[in-house]
């Protein structure tokens, strides 16, 4: 018997098929509207949407529809990176970053109302948390499979570059955000050469032996 009820397995796809089709007018709206509700409004109203679908489909609006522009560009960049193989790791980060940079462009006039909207306080968390999922697809793209806290210092570093260079990139153009990442890169690696060897771990294995000696009254 075939499923018709509203949950099949037709409705999911169809609501992410609608998602892309709202994003893709939003992106020919928005460089003369800008990134907000407006712009949301009137891209639903070219897909056929109600104010009712809309409120189901991209229930925080421009924020909604930021989140999906910068996962369309994340899988654009990934889809154009191919293998990492045979490249040392500081080249595939800058390769992975450049892919990622020009994924964006494509879209640039679009892609700079997103970012003038995401500079805004309110939405600085998002900003945050997209660039720090996109930096998590560039590791897992360079073949990092860290679980420890390097994990988590990797995706904030390269999230601290990220950042930065997208914006140079639309605003200041290709040549400046490359060269504001080789720097960055350069500076990263030599950071990582001065740690290398030096045990960081050792005020606080300290620290933890002293208060085992009080617990045990060995002091």
């Amino acid at each position: 018997m075939t499923d018709v009820s509203p949950l099949s397995n037709a409705e999911p796809d169809w609501a992410d098929a609608k998602e892309q089709a709202v994003l893709d007018a939003a992106i020919r709206l928005a460089p003369t509207l800008g990134w907000n509700a407006r712009m949301v409004r009137e891209a639903c109203a070219a897909e056929g949407l109600s104010q009712g679908d809309q409120e189901l489909l991209l229930p925080n609006g421009p924020r909604d529809l930021a989140a999906l522009l910068s996962r369309r560009h994340d899988s654009r960049a990934l889809e154009a990176l191919g293998s990492a193989e045979g490249l040392k790791i500081r080249d595939r980060i800058a390769k992975a970053l450049s892919a990622r940079m020009e994924a964006g462009a494509e879209d640039l006039e679009a892609t700079r109302k997103c970012a003038g909207f995401l500079a805004l306080p309110t939405n600085a968390d998002l900003g945050l948390s997209l660039a720090w999922e996109t930096a998590d697809h560039l590791w897992r793209w360079s073949g990092d499979t860290a679980t420890d806290w390097n994990h988590y210092s990797k995706r904030t570093i390269l999230s601290g570059i990220l950042i930065p260079a997208l914006t140079l990139r639309w605003f200041e153009g290709r040549e400046a955000a490359e060269d504001f990442v080789a720097r960055r890169i350069d500076n990263v690696m030599a950071f990582e050469k001065w740690k290398a060897g030096k045990d960081f771990d050792a005020p606080v294995r300290k620290a933890t032996e002293f208060l085992s000696k009080l617990r045990y009254g060995t002091v």
